[in-house]
């Protein structure tokens, strides 16, 4: 969207998979996920939150593990 100051980010997710030694696409097969999603994870875009719920029960990890709030505002 353009004009957003705040987004959510999936650096967490991406620093979780260095972690455990993962590419991104061992991820699809590994926590069922589509290829669709993950581009859209790529994009920093939302996806539904059963898709987070599926990479915290695989990585047995924390929400914060796969996700932040980056607030961009300057106020």
């Amino acid at each position: 969207m353009e004009g957003r100051n705040s987004m959510i980010s999936y650096k967490p997710l991406w620093k979780t998979l260095i972690d455990h030694n993962m590419k991104k696409l061992d991820l699809l097969e590994a926590a069922d996920i589509s290829r669709g999603t993950l581009a859209k994870m790529g994009k920093n875009e939302p996806v539904n939150l059963a898709v987070i719920d599926k990479l915290c029960m695989y990585f047995q990890c924390k929400i914060e593990e796969v996700v932040e709030f980056v607030d961009n505002t300057d106020g």
